[in-house]
Formats: C-alpha cells, sequence, structure tokens
C-alpha cells in the first residue's frame, strides 16, 4: 500500500489532479503487468491500461474504502476493463508475442534471460488451460505479489475461496505441465 493513500483518495475524489498522479505512478506499472499478461501485445496492454485509470479517474467519487488498498478497486476495474475489450472483439486471452515477456522479468545475462523467457512463455501458455478466476488469482499472487486479501478483495471473495482457487489452478498448472514431458 502507497503511503498516505487514502489522503491522496481523498484528494483525487475532491478533484486534485496532482493527487490522483501520484496514485497512477504508483500503480501503473502493477496494472499495466496485471494487463500485458492477460492481453500479450504490448499496445494492447497500453491502451487498456490506459483506459482502466481512465475509467477509475471518472468515478473516483464512487470510491469507498473497505479496508483494502486503492489498488484493489484499480484491479477491479483494469479486469472489467479487459473482459469488456474481449466481450467486444470476441478475441481470446493468451500470449502471443514472446518479446513482450521481457517486461516481466529481470534481465541477468543473455542466455539467463533467453531461458527465462522460454520458461515463463511455456507457463503463460499453460495458463490458457484455466478459468479465467483461476488465471487472474495466479496473475495477482504471483506475477504482482498480491497478499490474499487483496486478492480477495478485488475479486470479491473471501480469502478461502481465492486459497482454493490458487491451489486449484496451481494443480491443474502443475498436471498441464507435466503432460507436456
Amino acid at each position: 500500500m502507497l503511503e498516505g493513500e487514502r489522503d491522496l483518495v481523498k484528494k483525487s475524489k475532491d478533484g486534485e489532479v496532482e493527487a490522483f498522479g501520484l496514485l497512477y505512478d504508483y500503480y501503473l506499472p502493477k496494472i499495466y503487468r496485471f494487463v500485458l499478461v492477460k492481453v500479450g501485445q504490448r499496445e494492447e496492454a497500453e491502451d487498456l491500461t490506459h483506459q482502466a485509470f481512465l475509467k477509475a479517474w471518472q468515478n473516483i467519487t464512487k470510491y469507498e474504502h473497505k479496508g483494502y488498498s486503492f489498488g484493489s478497486w484499480l484491479y477491479k476495474i483494469a479486469r472489467n476493463t479487459v473482459y469488456d475489450h474481449y466481450r467486444q472483439t470476441k478475441a481470446e486471452f493468451g500470449i502471443e508475442d514472446a518479446d513482450n515477456l521481457g517486461l516481466l522479468i529481470m534481465e541477468e545475462d543473455v542466455e539467463s534471460e533467453a531461458e527465462k523467457k522460454i520458461a515463463l512463455s511455456k507457463i503463460l501458455e499453460h495458463l490458457k488451460i484455466l478459468k479465467e478466476v483461476e488465471e487472474d488469482v495466479l496473475i495477482m499472487r504471483f506475477v504482482n505479489d498480491m497478499p490474499i486479501k487483496e486478492v480477495a478483495a478485488t475479486l470479491g471473495k473471501t480469502e478461502g475461496a481465492v486459497k482454493l482457487i490458487q491451489n486449484r489452478a496451481l494443480k491443474n498448472l502443475k498436471e498441464s505441465i507435466s503432460k507436456e514431458k
């Protein structure tokens, strides 16, 4: 959670653009990474992330603090923006451009980076077999390192339900990967 987040949200609700800008700067990389994993293309992820933040700004007065970070609300908006996009375009979720994966890993050396890209690409391909909610939980938990409590708030589920979804998703992912070998 961003230090002074509640105050920044209050100022944003009062129309202070600079306060929302600080929230934007803090959450942009996390929301973008989430959207990028969902859509797999940089340009599309940039557009959808921009749309999500625009929706957040337009609806900031409706935001109510419920004990979770402001980011939980942003993830909900981003998730719904991605779903709305796919409903409109009838496209499939997935990773189509392996070069985009470079944003998700740290560069060490060329060989190590290539191995990580290949491994991550395989995992992301296997994510396609999961239900959308399972995919979302794994991305939020392991790509964006969100605590279970925030994932639960974002998805409108209990913490126990999120743990169950996470375990089921990991089991299904592991089975899918082991079948490939």
